[in-house]
């Protein structure tokens, strides 16, 4: 099909995100006109079940009037107002105090930014400072993860472990270091997931001694490592990690970009998955996407070493312009209420045996070696041999290809790296629509099937 005016004029004039610009010229973008619920419609009237909620992030669906009335209040009052300089606005310090009562640790001061990113960015600046503050100025280090992902701005791409964040844009920065990714399926060496916890544990507690505990600053976790693949911790994992992460001192920095609000099943994954951080990032969800914002929920002693940091140097040298934007704020409280008033995280636990169920299902499929989810996130990953866990060559782009089927059925989700395919729905859908969502995709995998059967090659 012909690319279409709107497409033309796309791919001359925006540079888009994680695409293959050269290949792109040919296919062109998927407009997008408007969403309704878990919804949203192409320009050609085309209906698509949402099944990554955007990028993770619209959780209670398009369409919904009271942010969009709020939104509209707020900036009719207060369209902008900033945080420097000692100004303060209402929404920020509501928002700010909301999200210390609903915080599963204690919390002392919340920053806002607009993004996980910059959020993420902040994150190792505070860490720093701190330090610094408290008189341990070789605490630098920070270690991520294998198959991370924690932003795309300088600082937070370097404790991103993918191969595009890095490729080209001379990362990581030397301050990043990499522990192994908890991912059971690909990594077992036939042993149980306990075993398994207790292996990457050993490994991580080597690199904090080879490095030198005085020189770590902090490590930064998702509870699921979400663009990686969506890739569930394995039993005890974290409860190790905790163990070793405070043994030596070294802050746990909860990456909630994801899972925070409810995804899992909990308001926060860290609850889920039974461990507690030392700070905190939230973004996406906070605001149901409506509005860009995120937050560094920051624990008392890191809020009062930044304030005697900050005498002693005469100013804490750090912020965005639209850091505690009044709208967004109003526009992220709001959405908060509503997940409160609404019992959103109960709906989630609701329906997330369903959506879990019909995850799980998919495993029976020839292409498909795992499936598996929690709350309403989860993941298949394709292979060309289930026994030996082959993935086809990644010159055959699988996931891409299967996924490009699957959204002629009606579904939009999401292909990441090692042929996984990845579900995350706004958190406000319905049993019949999960099924709806799961009839679509299963048809588009087995158009998937077909066309790999008759494709030459693995």
């Amino acid at each position: 099909m012909p690319l279409s005016n709107a497409q033309m004029r796309d791919v001359e004039s925006l540079l888009h995100p994680y695409t293959n610009l050269v290949k792109f010229r040919e296919t062109g973008p998927l407009v997008i006109e408007r969403g309704q619920g878990v919804r949203v419609f192409d320009d050609r009237g085309k209906d698509y079940i949402e099944g990554l909620a955007g990028l993770w992030c619209t959780a209670l669906g398009w369409g919904e009037e009271a942010l969009v009335e709020v939104a509209a209040e707020q900036m009719r009052k207060l369209a902008f107002g900033h945080l420097f300089a000692g100004k303060s606005h209402e929404p920020a310090i509501a928002l700010a105090e909301k999200l210390k009562e609903i915080a599963p640790f204690p919390v002392g001061r919340v920053f806002f930014a607009n993004s996980g990113s910059e959020a993420n960015d902040t994150q190792i600046k505070l860490l720093w400072y701190a330090n610094n503050s408290r008189g341990e100025a070789k605490r630098k280090k920070i270690i991520s993860r294998e198959k991370a992902y924690h932003g795309v701005t300088i600082a937070a791409a370097s404790l991103t472990k993918l191969p595009a964040n890095h490729r080209s844009f001379d990362l990581p920065l030397d301050f990043a270091r990499f522990a192994e990714c908890p991912h059971y399926y690909r990594a077992e060496m036939g042993e149980d997931e306990q075993a398994f916890s207790e292996r990457l544990a050993v490994s991580l507690e080597r690199l904090i001694q080879d490095e030198g505990p005085e020189t770590i600053a902090a490590m930064i976790v998702e509870p699921i490592q979400g663009a990686g693949g969506v890739i569930l911790p394995p039993h005890g994992y974290f409860e190790r990690v905790q163990e070793i992460l405070d043994r030596y001192g070294i802050a746990l920095i909860d990456d909630e970009v994801i899972t925070g609000f409810g995804r899992t099943g909990n308001w926060f994954g860290c609850t889920t998955y039974a461990f507690q951080p030392t700070t905190m990032t939230l973004a996406k969800a906070l605001s149901s996407a409506y509005l860009p914002i995120s937050a560094v929920l920051i624990s008392p002693e890191i809020s009062q070493l930044i304030e005697e940091e900050s005498g002693r140097v005469g100013s804490f040298g750090h912020g965005y312009t639209y850091t505690g934007h009044p709208v967004a704020a109003a526009v992220a409280l709001k959405t908060i209420e509503i997940f409160q008033e609404r019992d959103i995280v109960g709906h989630v636990r609701s329906v997330s045996p369903r959506f879990v169920r019909r995850l799980e299902r998919l495993g029976d499929h020839p292409l498909v070696g795992e499936a598996t989810g929690i709350g309403l996130i989860g993941a298949i990953e394709i292979v060309s041999d289930k026994a030996r866990k082959t993935n086809f060559s990644p010159a055959k782009l699988t996931a891409a290809t299967i996924c490009r089927f699957i959204e002629e059925e009606g579904v939009i989700a999401r292909p990441m790296l090692g042929d996984r395919i990845a579900l995350c729905p706004p958190l406000v859908i319905t049993e019949p629509e999960i099924d709806e969502m799961f009839d679509r995709f299963e048809r588009g995998l087995q158009r998937g099937l077909d066309w790999a059967v008759s494709s030459a090659g693995p």
